[in-house]
This record gives structure tokens, C-alpha cells and sequence, in this order.
């Protein structure tokens, strides 16, 4: 068992390090010149080429590419001078000669438009996205967990063909697209009934200029975000218990007269629930990276707004931080739900 958790770790820290090596290289050969955008187009050939060099964009690529790996690698061989030359919060762990090996924070580096540390700005955003996500990811199981229950009772009926027809519409519609509908009919066009806002995020400034909790805010990105894993998970809700209905354990509890409601909950969906639990964990994951798009149109300010103004700027560490965040995530997640199959079924250890 624990040589399966350290290959599934293992194998999770190579597919982020692939990441960062892709997408780095992807963004660094991009024909733009961050240094050009940060002084705009008028500035002075002088002052841009001193710009480059300070950000190291004068260096080939595979040279960036090294150094981008040391500033974000957790453990390092180099010497103290070099560490606090380079601004690392680090502990020695082993001494080496002239150098040593060193465990530090990994170093996100400064944005190149407002020189912030990339780490204050990813952690003022992230917890507004994990809150979005996890208000969109409950609000889709349980909604999505009922109407997929109440399409598998009622098979064929009415009910099981609005659920089914509803959840391929929702699943065919793009987040962004439904976050605009929402906007203008529940933000816009009904904002006076529903007291909705088109715009805003879940912090916001009062007339005193005094930082106030909107969590109202969250419904309509909520909603946006939502719509297909509740379709998803309606759909595989359904068929996972029409599955478990059919089984005899299920036509053993009816013919011995146990009550529908507990037959149907207790025995039925909690056998029905494994892969829609995959599922969820999936989306979770997921609405983190998803959130990008709905959350420029409601003006959110998380770390999709962060994102999208970092790609329209190229300010390359801002979207590095916010891709390896994202990696991250959905590695540990899907690490995460290794472990947890492994743990209920140990045969999968075996494959």
C-alpha cells in the first residue's frame, strides 16, 4: 500500500512538473515583449532593454527556463549567500561543502506590471474562487443527486424526461454563456425583484471605503458555474440508480414490505453514490480551473479575473502562479481519489 501512494505521488509531481516545462516554454516563446508593455509603446529602446535584463528575458530560453525551476522547487543545492541573494525563505538541511541542501517556500517571483509578490496576490484570489467553487459544487450535488433520483423513480414519466432534457441543455451550454444570461435577466432586467448585482465580488468596499463581506454576489456566478455539473451529475445519478433498482437486493427489500422512502435513500442511493462521488471531486476541481471566464463577467476578482488580466498583460509570473495552482489542484485531487478507491477496494492496488 505505501509503495502505491508514493508512485501515485510521485507520478503527480512529474505530471506538474511537465506542466510548468510546457506551458512555460509555450509562454516564453509567445512574440511579445513583457518589458515593451510594462513602459508602453513609446518608451525608450534603453530603458526596455534594462528592463529585459533585470527580468532575465535577455537569457535563452532554456537558461529562464532553469531558473524559473530553482526560484518554485521546494528543495535546493546552492549556497546561503546565493539563497538570500534571491530572496528565498529557506531552512538548511544538510551542509555540502561550499554549498548546502536547502528546503525554502517556492518563490513565485513579482508581477511585472505592479512589482506585488505573485504569492500576496494568488492568496487574496484563490480563497474567493474556493469559496465560488464550493458554493457551485454543493449546489449542483444536491440539486443534481435529487432530480437524478426523481428520474430514475419515475422512469419514462414526465419528470425523467424534463431532468433528462434539462441536463443536456445545461451541459451544452458554455459557463460563460450562461453567465451572461443570468447577468442580464436576474442582474439587469429583474435586479430590482431579485436585489441581485450584475457585478461585484464576494468583498467589496462600503461608502466608507471599509472592506464588507456581499455574499449575494456568490448566487449568480454560483449558479453559472453550477448548471453543468448538476446536469452531469443528474444524468449519472439516474443511471447509477436504475442500476441499483434493478438488483435483487432491491426487489428483496420491496417484496419484504420495507418503506419505499427508506429503501429508496438508504439503501438504494448510498449504493448508487461511488461514481457520482468521483464525479464530484472531478468538477471540484474542475469549477477552480473553470471559473475563469464567469468570473470576468461578474467582475469577481478571483483568480480567474487575476488570470485573464495576467494573460492580456502578458505578466508571465502572475500566470505561471495561477497554472501551477491549478495543476496542483487538479493532481492532489486526483491523487486524493487514488487513495480513496485503493482504501475501499485494495484490489486496485494490484493493477
Amino acid at each position: 500500500m505505501l509503495r502505491y501512494v508514493l508512485k501515485r505521488l510521485l507520478s503527480g509531481v512529474a505530471v506538474v512538473i511537465t506542466i510548468v516545462i510546457l506551458i512555460t516554454t509555450i509562454i516564453f516563446l509567445a512574440p511579445v515583449d513583457p518589458a515593451q508593455l510594462t513602459f508602453g509603446q513609446r518608451a525608450e529602446t534603453g530603458a526596455v532593454a534594462a528592463k529585459r535584463t533585470a527580468l532575465g528575458l535577455d537569457k535563452p530560453l532554456y537558461i529562464q527556463l532553469y531558473y524559473y525551476l530553482r526560484d518554485i522547487s521546494p528543495i535546493n543545492i546552492m549556497s546561503e549567500q546565493n539563497a538570500k541573494k534571491h530572496r528565498y525563505k529557506f531552512s538548511t538541511i544538510l551542509p555540502l561543502g561550499e554549498k548546502s541542501l536547502l528546503v525554502k517556500k517556492p518563490y513565485l517571483r513579482e508581477s511585472y506590471q505592479t512589482g506585488r509578490s505573485v504569492s500576496d496576490i494568488l492568496s487574496e484570489a484563490i480563497p474567493k474562487t474556493i469559496l465560488l467553487a464550493l458554493f457551485a459544487i454543493i449546489l449542483a450535488s444536491v440539486l443534481g443527486i435529487f432530480l437524478g433520483v426523481m428520474a430514475a423513480i419515475y422512469k419514462n414519466s414526465l419528470t425523467d424526461n424534463i431532468a433528462v432534457v434539462c441536463s443536456v441543455i445545461g451541459y451544452s451550454l458554455p459557463s460563460y454563456v450562461t453567465a451572461i444570461i443570468l447577468a442580464l435577466v436576474f442582474g439587469y432586467y429583474l435586479g430590482d425583484l431579485t436585489g441581485l448585482n450584475v457585478q461585484g465580488s464576494i468583498l467589496e468596499l462600503d461608502d466608507f471605503g471599509d472592506p464588507v463581506y456581499v455574499f449575494k454576489n456568490l448566487i449568480l456566478p454560483g449558479i453559472a458555474l453550477g448548471i453543468r455539473p448538476v446536469a452531469i451529475i443528474t444524468l449519472l445519478t439516474r443511471s447509477s440508480m436504475l442500476d441499483v433498482l434493478s438488483m435483487d437486493f432491491m426487489r428483496t427489500a420491496k417484496a419484504k414490505g420495507l418503506q419505499r422512502t427508506k429503501m429508496i435513500f438508504k439503501h438504494g442511493l448510498r449504493n448508487a453514490l461511488n461514481p457520482v462521488a468521483t464525479a464530484i471531486t472531478g468538477w471540484f476541481a474542475a469549477l477552480l480551473a473553470g471559473a475563469f471566464f464567469v468570473e470576468n463577467v461578474f467582475n469577481f476578482k478571483g483568480l480567474g479575473e487575476v488570470t485573464v488580466t495576467a494573460l492580456i498583460n502578458f505578466d508571465i509570473p502572475v500566470v505561471m502562479g495561477a497554472v501551477i495552482f491549478t495543476a496542483i489542484t487538479f493532481v492532489l485531487i486526483n491523487v486524493l481519489v487514488d487513495l480513496m478507491y485503493a482504501f475501499l477496494d485494495p484490489r486496485t492496488v494490484l493493477h
